[in-house]
C-alpha cells in the first residue's frame, strides 16, 4: 500500500485518535487504523478547487447544497476526510446560532476523492463505499491519469466514465450538468 498507515502495535480509539493534534494533510480513522493523506499536487488542487468552485456556484447561491474540501466527518465508527464533501443545505449542520458547526458526524451526501500518485485505488474505493453503506447518495472516484471517473451509488455496481459522457449529480442539482471532459478540462491553464 502506498499511502501509510501510522498506528503502532497498539490501536488507538476513534475518541483519542479525535483527541489528537491536527495534521496537515490530514489523517483519517479508518478501522483502527490512522491513514496519512498525501500532500494534494497540482493536478489534484485544481480539480479538487474547481470541482469545489462549480458545485457551490449552483449549490450555495441557490441554497441546494455546500461543497467542502478537506472536512474531517466522523461517522459511523470512523473520521474521514474526502477531498471534496457535498452536503445538502438542510443537512449541513448548524450551531444555534445559525452558523456552519465545526463537528460533522454525519455522511456527506456526495463524496469525491480524487486519486492521487501516492495512494492505493482500493483503499479510496472502499472509502467511498463505506460511505455509501452509512447513508451517502453518490460517489465520485476520479483517476487523473487516464481521465475517467468512477460513479458510485447505493445498490449498484460502479460505472466508469470517460470522455463526454455526462456525470450524475445529486438530486437537488437541476443546473449542474458536467462531462469527464468539463472536469480534465480544468487540467489545461
Amino acid at each position: 500500500m502506498t499511502s501509510s498507515t501510522l498506528t503502532s502495535s497498539s490501536q488507538l480509539t476513534l475518541a483519542e485518535f479525535l483527541a489528537l493534534p491536527e495534521t496537515k494533510p490530514a489523517r483519517e480513522y479508518i478501522d483502527g487504523k490512522i491513514y496519512q493523506k498525501p500532500m494534494p499536487q497540482g493536478e489534484h488542487s485544481i480539480l479538487q478547487t474547481r470541482l469545489s468552485q462549480a458545485i457551490n456556484q449552483v449549490g450555495e447561491s441557490q441554497q441546494l447544497a455546500l461543497a467542502l474540501t478537506e472536512l474531517r466527518s466522523t461517522f459511523g465508527g470512523q473520521a474521514i476526510v474526502p477531498d471534496v464533501s457535498v452536503f445538502e443545505w438542510q443537512r449541513i449542520p448548524r450551531k444555534a446560532n445559525g452558523r456552519i458547526d465545526n463537528k460533522f458526524t454525519i455522511p456527506p451526501d456526495w463524496v469525491i476523492e480524487i486519486l492521487s500518485p501516492e495512494q492505493s485505488p482500493s483503499r479510496v474505493i472502499s472509502e467511498i463505499t463505506f460511505c455509501l453503506q452509512q447513508g451517502t447518495k453518490l460517489g465520485w472516484f476520479i483517476e487523473p491519469e487516464d481521465e475517467s471517473v468512477m460513479v458510485l451509488l447505493p445498490n449498484q455496481l460502479p460505472d466508469v466514465k470517460y470522455g463526454k459522457e455526462k456525470l450524475p449529480v445529486l438530486g437537488v442539482f437541476a443546473d449542474l450538468q458536467l462531462t469527464v471532459a468539463d472536469v480534465f478540462s480544468w487540467l489545461q491553464l
